[in-house]
């Protein structure tokens, strides 16, 4: 599994990579513009070409690029659709100009339309999305959703039934979120508890399907459909609910990112729950760069997300 975080832009595209590599990740997630927009300026080539330059020459092995925040694949109301899926398309143009290996999107929510009508409405969108970047590289890939309101995805039988009406393995996957895997209701804290969860996933949408984690504590409750993060170890998951995903070798070249809450130290946060992941690994499958430590910077780095 390759350890990172979600880095903020302020500092530039390629600052971001700087920033992830002094804190010891070993992938970079990012927006390519405030999530908060339903578009955002352009990319100049040069900044993309930084980029590109920096995650090669930093040795990253994984990058991605997390969507907005107001777009809504599923939306029964075909003005606001219309204007998601036109926010999808710039987001899939902006992660490709990147080069990264991953766009990151939430099913988004049925609103008043029933559950059924909105996994429709959000395969129609991806659809649509593929069919207009044809030859596009970067993966997108669907997140889990922890179930709150009419959100979508909660469940592995819906996130399966996405991407067999899609039909596009080569081009989409799935990310699951450790918190919300556990506000949906499922208890990943023991052996038992981790291998029921697995198994699951092949009999749903299979763990060739899974292109990414993120790695976060809960602080409420199994099964509270609350979407709430907490550092590693701090939450009602613990550090010990983490073992399993570390530890697995099906997820051997699967990027992980933090989404851990950061405070007035900064980045030097997320750098305490990458050496709490790391020193979960079994000895013998330590390789050297992820025992990097957080050098001086991470702890002067910018707490925008």
């Amino acid at each position: 599994m390759y350890l990172g975080a979600h880095i903020g832009i302020t500092g530039g595209f390629d600052g971001a990579v700087r920033q992830a590599r002094e804190i010891g990740c070993e992938s970079l997630q990012v927006f390519s513009k405030s999530p908060q927009m339903w578009a955002g300026p352009a990319i100049p080539a040069e900044a993309a070409e930084k980029f590109r330059t920096a995650v090669r020459s930093e040795g990253l092995r994984a990058t991605a690029v997390h969507h907005g925040y107001l777009l809504n694949l599923a939306n029964p109301k075909p003005e606001m659709l219309e204007r998601s899926r036109r926010a999808f398309l710039d987001e899939i143009q902006r992660a490709e100009l990147l080069g990264v290996d991953a766009l990151v999107f939430h099913p988004g929510a049925h609103l008043e339309a029933t559950k059924t009508e909105g996994l429709r409405t959000l395969t129609e969108s991806l659809r649509a999305a593929l069919e207009e970047v044809p030859d596009g590289k970067v993966r997108l890939v669907l997140e889990n959703s922890a179930g709150q309101g009419t959100t979508l995805c909660s469940t592995f039988d819906e996130l399966a039934e996405v991407l067999r009406a899609v039909g596009a393995p080569a081009r989409l996957g799935v990310l699951l979120d450790t918190c919300h895997l556990f506000a949906a209701g499922l208890d990943f804290r023991t052996a038992e508890g981790y291998g029921a969860l697995v198994d699951r996933v092949d009999g749903t949408f299979g763990t060739d399907a899974i292109r990414g984690f993120h790695l976060n504590d809960a602080k409420a409750p199994v099964g509270s459909h609350l979407d709430r993060h907490e550092n590693i170890g701090r939450g009602e998951i613990g550090v010990e609910g983490f073992r399993h995903f570390v530890n697995d070798r099906r997820w051997a070249g699967v990027p992980a990112y933090l989404e851990t809450p950061l405070d007035e130290r900064g980045y030097a946060r997320y750098a305490e729950d990458l050496v709490t992941l790391r020193d979960l690994i079994d000895s013998g499958r330590k390789p050297a760069a992820r025992r990097r430590a957080a050098g001086p910077a991470a702890r002067r780095a910018s707490t925008v997300k």
